[in-house]
């Protein structure tokens, strides 16, 4: 009868080998000696590099901090809207906002805080990007337009490469295909020579225009241009009709990947010009926030004692369960990435409480069936059963609250503050592991040591 139990156990502890090493921290040294055995290290983040299916999947699993927690850089971004029609500054500010707020995820920076700042003649953007201390970098990513735009020599001699001539908005001219055209763009390495450069993969109206245009110019060279300067200016030796293409220019690893974010984000419909750059320290004392977290901690461990005065060894296994849950919803939070700011925390101790909630519901259905002579195996069994409903209707209740404040769709009429997010993420993610706890964890944790009773 329990080799269904069993076999469920054993997996959740594989299951919690896994998400342990996930959680291990890193930075921190371990020096201890235990029978003979020393043991002197610096831990180190757990990387994952594998391949799946042809598929190369690489990891790495470290906690991100937000600005409050652990600082950032801060930059203020002044919009140039000097061409731009009065009647259409404010579409055009908001549309630099989105663009910067993609470039900014495809940089690989969670919750990032980008907001717009208008008065009578100044359109600014400020951006916050959490654990980021490299100001110039994220100005690099971010603050530049990204033009890509295909043009042609307006001298044949100059096009067929018989006298060398350095590509020129003056002796050039558009083709009609722009960066808006491009579906995607990504670093690469050339098969050949190891260079770093930029894949580019057209829309299907670009790739159309892109072969109209390889197919003219067969034989010619075909400067590429970002923001009006020459980058690159291949010679097109056959029609590319397919819709790809590759950029390349001399760059660095670095450069090559910028350029392929930047192009994949977008270019901005404005230009930009920064008037404010800093580095900012963490918004919170390290002493305020050691005191919330102590609080936290103080508070979960009054209710794991109160579990185990209430209910026994019920209780115990209800706190096992609690710390499984604890460590899973941990490890999730380092595989997505979520960055942790102070309501973020706040967020995942109140799924803690909806996890807790979630075992005396189930606790005291089964004492019910036990005072109605329910033999033991049976009152847990309705327990449950009986139990789910109001589980499974509070916990839907408090995601879909949760959905309102993440705002997925970035409406206006939502919460759109990276503060609100983290803490909706957090909380979103903690009721749904409370729910894998509650029913999964807790069941084999009873089924497996409760028994004899």
């Amino acid at each position: 009868m329990l080799k269904k139990p069993l076999g469920v156990f054993f997996i959740l502890c594989m299951l919690g080998v896994i998400v342990v090493l996930i959680d291990l921290p890193s930075g921190y040294r371990l020096n201890f000696s235990f029978f003979g055995f020393t043991v002197d290290r610096v831990l180190q983040p757990v990387e994952l590099n594998t391949v799946v299916f042809g598929v190369p999947i690489q990891k790495s699993f470290r906690t991100r901090l937000g600005l409050d927690l652990a600082g950032g850089t801060h930059i203020g971004l002044e919009a140039d809207m000097e061409k731009i029609p009065e009647s259409n500054r404010d579409t055009a500010l908001e549309s630099v906002k989105q663009v910067i707020e993609r470039r900014v995820n495809f940089f690989g920076v969670s919750e990032p805080i980008v907001q717009t700042a208008k008065t009578k003649d100044s359109f600014r953007i400020l951006v916050e990007l959490p654990g980021i201390t490299n100001t110039q970098e994220a100005i690099n990513l971010i603050g530049q337009t990204a033009q890509l735009e295909l043009r042609e020599f307006t001298d044949p001699e100059a096009a067929t490469g018989a006298a060398f001539v350095i590509p020129d908005i003056a002796n050039t001219e558009s083709v009609g295909v722009t960066g808006a055209d491009l579906k995607s763009a990504q670093l690469s390495f050339n098969s050949q020579d190891g260079k770093p450069e930029v894949l580019i993969e057209f829309t299907s109206e670009g790739a159309k225009k892109f072969g109209d245009v390889t197919t003219r110019l067969v034989g010619k060279q075909l400067p590429i241009f970002l923001d009006n300067q020459p980058l690159t200016w291949p010679r097109v030796s056959t029609p590319i009709t397919d819709g790809r293409g590759v950029i390349t220019g001399g760059f660095t690893t670095d450069q090559a990947k910028n350029l392929s974010l930047q192009l994949s984000a977008g270019a901005l419909p404005v230009p930009v010009q920064v008037v404010e750059k800093r580095t900012v320290g963490a918004l919170l004392s390290s002493q305020t926030i050691s005191s919330n977290i102590r609080a936290g901690i103080i508070g979960l461990s009054l209710v794991g004692f109160f579990m185990i005065l209430k209910y026994g060894k019920l209780g115990l296994i209800a706190d096992a369960a609690l710390v499984y849950y604890a460590i899973v919803t941990y490890a999730i939070f380092r595989w997505i990435p979520v960055t942790l700011t102070l309501p973020g925390i706040a967020g995942f101790f109140l799924s803690v409480g909806m996890a807790v909630d979630a075992n005396i519901l189930i606790f005291e259905r089964f004492r019910e069936e036990l005072r109605r002579g329910r033999p033991y195996h049976i009152a847990m069994e309705l327990g449950f059963g009986k139990a789910w409903d109001s589980i499974r209707d509070a916990n839907i209740a408090t995601i879909i609250t949760s959905l309102i404040l993440y705002n997925p769709g970035n409406w206006q009429i939502l919460p759109t503050s990276g503060l609100v997010r983290g803490f909706a993420a957090t909380l979103l993610i903690g009721v749904i592991v409370s729910l894998f706890t509650g029913i999964v964890v807790t069941r084999t944790l009873i089924r497996v040591f409760y028994k004899n009773v």
